[in-house]
């Protein structure tokens, strides 16, 4: 709560001092996501979050409170969470059962991803949660321009950008009558994004390649690497640098004779603490870019220019202004912001 409440002082000292007057949610209230019309009487009162970037936006709009379960997670929550977080269960680290989500008694599941909960839904589709009169809210950065018809990590058509984020923070706020707490959160996050910016001078990236890397399913195999439309393109356009990958999916996999022909400068490599791919773990990935006859050859490697960033980074959440930030910071240190 003192984070939310250093967050909304940002927010009014960028307008002025005099504190804004927010209009109260009329209820009922109407939502348009990602393809179906919501209606909400009241505020939810137990929600079910699926996905780590899900949860931690509702823990950034201070509705810790109101989590009665969570699941799929890539790695540790945001440290000024990890109280609120130790206190509510954790339904399971990866899918959870449709059972184990009904048993958890909420009226709204709030999921990260369609494959979790949609037309194919892994964990259940929306239909059979709005047939026990649960509500279904998708982050609109999974459904927006973007096809999941195939179940996986999807293909997306346009760009990805922070306003999907942003219309995200800006509907939960105002489902659940904080319309406040979801201004001051998105003043901080433009803030940051705008400051790590400025942080890089007048000739930000300088059009360097990169490459983001997230998993293998084999070490030595194909890589999952970011698509040009990705969260990770985004960081790069913000910073002005270049993606080496030009598909539309947002993690093809790709092989290392083709990504070794766009010579990446810069890598950045992702950390997790999931460990379902033989290459989810940083340190091997860094060994096998460093003994590869082909990998050790890119001027990224020659010259050990990795960067070390958070999975969830990397993913069309909260912490994509982290990724900017610490990838702002890595060209730095690397002598290539000049």
């Amino acid at each position: 709560m003192r984070y939310l409440l250093q967050t909304l002082s940002l927010a009014l000292a960028l307008v002025g001092t005099s504190a804004p007057v927010f209009a109260a949610t009329q209820y009922p209230l109407t939502v348009n996501n990602c393809g179906q019309t919501l209606t909400f009487a009241k505020p939810p009162t137990k929600i079910v979050s699926i996905g780590q970037g899900m949860t931690e936006v509702l823990f950034s709009l201070g509705l810790a409170d109101k989590i009665s379960g969570t699941a799929v997670w890539v790695g540790p929550v945001l440290p000024q969470y990890a109280d609120a977080n130790s206190k509510i269960r954790r339904l399971a680290e990866n899918d959870p059962s449709f059972e184990s989500v009904v048993a958890a008694e909420p009226d709204l599941v709030a999921a990260e991803f369609e494959w979790h909960v949609g037309p194919q839904g892994s964990v259940g589709k929306r239909e059979q949660f709005t047939d026990l009169g649960i509500n279904t809210y998708i982050a609109p950065a999974d459904c927006v321009a973007k096809i999941n018809a195939d179940g996986g990590d999807g293909v997306r058509k346009e760009l990805f950008t922070m306003d999907l984020i942003y219309q995200e923070i800006s509907e939960l706020s105002e489902i659940f009558d904080i319309k406040d707490r979801g201004d001051a959160l998105i003043a901080d996050l433009k803030k940051r994004e705008a400051d790590a910016v400025a942080s890089l001078g007048l000739v930000p990236g300088k059009n360097l390649p990169v490459l983001f890397w997230f998993s293998s399913k084999e070490v030595k195999g194909d890589a999952f690497i970011a698509g040009k439309n990705s969260a990770p393109a985004y960081i790069l356009k913000t910073l002005g640098a270049r993606n080496v990958v030009a598909t539309e999916e947002e993690w093809p996999l790709v092989g290392w004779e083709t990504i070794s022909e766009a010579n990446p400068a810069v890598i950045v490599i992702a950390t997790m603490d999931r460990r379902r791919y033989a290459a989810d773990d940083p340190a091997v990935k860094i060994d096998f870019l460093e003994s590869d006859a082909v990998t050790r050859e890119l001027d990224a490697v020659k010259n050990k220019r990795f960067v070390m960033m958070d999975a969830q980074s990397m993913n069309p959440t909260i912490r994509t202004i982290d990724g900017i930030e610490i990838l702002a910071n890595g060209i730095k240190s690397f002598g290539l912001s000049q």
